[in-house]
């Protein structure tokens, strides 16, 4: 089958399409035939072996898979890497039924950025209605689904940053209230600005170093500061305990993978999301589809910052 494999780390270079042997299912797994795959932000660390979890060579990566089984269900699922490949091994416990009506993209989006915008809100900030929320990314994978579920959830005011006008103006028609310039320079005085002069309740931020400092810095007493990634690759300040008691301010990190296998913290939510998107409550936003021979592309356009929405690759392209 083919199949993209690194046999060593490093940047988009190191993605190779290569022939392989199709893999096989074991206890309580299911092949997929692969659809369309999806491609987040995190591959791009798993790449070069920069992400929370350490990579082993050789490695197909690739998270996420919508497809068909033997038995003919059409499936999402995430997967253990090996979701950038024509067929992929899954857990049947997290493998996921699609509605009629919800599409490949729409599905990949729900699995991985969806679930996490989710848990994002719900799990890790508490969100509580009338509560001020800043989505950094706001056009992105992530972002444009936390956007629409804030006010969804019943948030005050829904603040966005992105870093063009274009994406700015896809936040706004996704339901926030305001979007700003996402440059750190000036970011503590924009936001505080934005919520009409007060800091705010709720920032969800993935973007580490002084992006991160200026987001906790805007934070009002009892707010919260959800991290969950580091695309800009730079860490930020140490945060000390007397920064936190002296706003009663919080910092809170969060990892998707912490949730699966737990009760109520994966089928649940996800046939939430997939309901909210047949329903047309909840629009995923698809970026675009690249062969599977682009995938280099993919991940050079994803940290670029040229791409919005979801991004998926074609295993027969």
């Amino acid at each position: 089958m083919r199949a993209i494999q690194i046999t060593e780390f490093g940047g988009p270079e190191v993605l190779r399409q290569v022939d392989l042997p199709e893999p096989a299912p074991g206890p309580g797994q299911l092949l997929v035939e692969v659809s369309s795959a999806g491609v987040n932000y995190a591959d791009t660390h798993m790449v070069e072996n920069s992400y929370l979890s350490k990579a082993t060579l050789p490695l197909v990566p690739g998270a996420e898979v919508v497809g068909r089984t033997a038995g003919g269900r059409r499936v999402v699922a995430l997967t253990d890497n090996g979701g950038y490949a024509e067929k992929a091994v899954v857990e049947e416990y997290l493998a996921h039924d699609v509605p009629e009506g919800v599409t490949d993209g729409q599905a990949l989006a729900l699995v991985v950025q969806g679930l996490t915008a989710w848990h994002l809100l719900r799990t890790s900030a508490r969100m509580a209605e009338g509560e001020s929320v800043v989505v950094h990314a706001a056009a992105g994978g992530t972002g444009s689904l936390a956007v629409q579920l804030a006010k969804e959830f019943g948030a005050g005011r829904v603040i966005a940053t992105a870093s063009s006008k274009e994406k700015r103006d896809l936040a706004l028609e996704l339901g926030a209230d305001v979007a700003i310039e996402a440059d750190a320079a000036g970011l503590k005085e924009r936001l505080v600005e934005a919520n009409a002069g007060r800091k705010v309740d709720i920032v969800l931020e993935m973007t580490g170093g002084p992006v991160f400092d200026a987001s906790l810095a805007a934070l009002a007493p009892f707010g919260r500061l959800v991290t969950y990634g580091l695309a800009s690759r730079v860490p930020p300040a140490p945060v000390q305990a007397a920064q936190l008691m002296g706003r009663s301010r919080a910092v809170v990190g969060f990892w998707l993978m912490h949730c699966l296998g737990r009760p109520g913290m994966y089928r649940e939510p996800m046939a939430e999301l997939l309901a909210m998107t047949a329903e047309g409550r909840l629009k995923p936003q698809e970026g675009g589809s690249y062969p599977l021979s682009e995938v280099a592309r993919a991940h050079e356009d994803l940290r670029a910052r040229r791409t919005y929405g979801k991004l998926t690759l074609d295993p027969a392209g």
